[in-house]
């Protein structure tokens, strides 16, 4: 009895030693945050361009020029030259708002929020409808999440944007929820790292890094992954370490928009048909690991149920941010049992 104490002991030290310098990493020996992220209070955009001229005439290399309007400090309009382009096979080709990737020249970001963002990404909703906002949140609240959990992370920030939608002679207006994400390049140099564009096996990540990882994707029910073949992933390499960061998660069963599927894009262990199931697809290591991130997921419960209930005055639909939450507390039902940490987690690790 006492050698178990002890042991315990011992595990809750690693972990607490392990979330400080985690949290020490995220304040300290960092670069600075660009200013469009240290600040997040919701920013106001504005838009105008044709969807079907979007789709048709721009490629992962082609961009047309256009205008991003923005309220300034004041809350005055303000605007800036950028470029667009449209992003994401599925979403291009099956839904009505196109994922967008922006890109700034530095000369023209110099002065405003935007100075030191070269590439944007923008999160819309796919669908015009009631859920489209709330599926947009669910997203952007995985975001923060992992943002809680490691200090590798791609920075956020929501916006509200007004759409002129340009159909011929006419211009069709859409108010819609969406968020920005930094790009790899930002998170490299924000957290003193390189980013690698090789495949490198798993195992030769960071241990403690890659479980967290795998524990995060499990937590939100996310199959449309693969560290092995870098999918929706980026490798950085940073104190000698290679780390993997995740990214994209509206197929996830926590977001479960209405056309999530489960991915088998690296062979899922246990087989699952809906993206409210859960498969844990990270790969074996040392017992004391996956101890340590279970703890250190476990210190951090209040802390992520405190990110979801910040996002609350965001939601249209209350059961949609309700579910959300109802699925985060499922996966600590895993964390918190012996028994179903061995069987859900332990047992399911990949060996290749």
């Amino acid at each position: 009895m006492k050698s178990q104490t002890t042991f315990i002991f011992l595990l809750l030290n690693l972990s607490l030693g392990h979330f400080m310098l985690s949290q020490q990493a995220a304040s300290t020996g960092f670069n600075e945050t660009t200013e469009l992220f240290k600040d997040q209070e919701e920013l106001s955009i504005r838009l105008k361009f044709s969807t079907k001229n979007l789709r048709a005439n721009t490629n992962d290399s082609t961009y047309i020029a256009s205008t991003l309007w923005y309220k300034d400090a004041r809350d005055l309009w303000d605007s800036i030259d950028i470029k667009l382009r449209a992003r994401g096979n599925f979403r291009r080709n099956n839904c009505y708002y196109v994922p967008l990737r922006i890109k700034i020249k530095k000369s023209k970001a110099k002065g405003t929020i935007f100075e030191g963002n070269k590439k944007l990404k923008v999160v819309l909703p796919c669908l015009e409808g009631r859920n489209g906002n709330d599926y947009v949140l669910k997203e952007y609240l995985a975001y923060k999440l992992y943002e809680d959990i490691s200090p590798y992370h791609f920075k956020t920030r929501l916006v509200d944007l007004e759409f002129l939608e340009e159909k011929g002679q006419r211009i069709k207006e859409h108010r819609i929820q969406g968020f920005l994400i930094e790009d790899i390049d930002n998170v490299a140099e924000r957290v003193n790292g390189k980013q690698i564009k090789r495949i490198i096996h798993p195992l030769q990540h960071d241990a403690v890094y890659a479980v967290e990882n795998a524990f995060f994707e499990y937590m939100i029910g996310n199959t449309d992954y693969s560290s092995r073949v870098q999918h929706n992933q980026r490798l950085l390499f940073i104190d000698d370490k290679i780390i993997s960061v995740p990214y994209d998660f509206d197929m996830s069963g926590l977001v479960n928009t209405h056309y999530a599927t489960v991915s088998n894009i690296q062979n899922i262990p246990v087989q699952i048909d809906q993206v409210t199931q859960r498969a844990y697809k990270g790969y074996m290591r040392d017992e004391e690991v996956f101890q340590k991130v279970r703890q250190t997921y476990l210190a951090h419960k209040e802390r992520i149920f405190a990110v979801v209930d910040g996002l609350k005055i965001h939601f249209r639909d209350a059961a949609q941010l309700s579910t959300a939450e109802d699925f985060i507390t499922s996966f600590y039902k895993i964390l918190e049992d012996d028994k179903k940490f061995e069987r859900n987690i332990i047992k399911r690790t990949r060996t290749k």
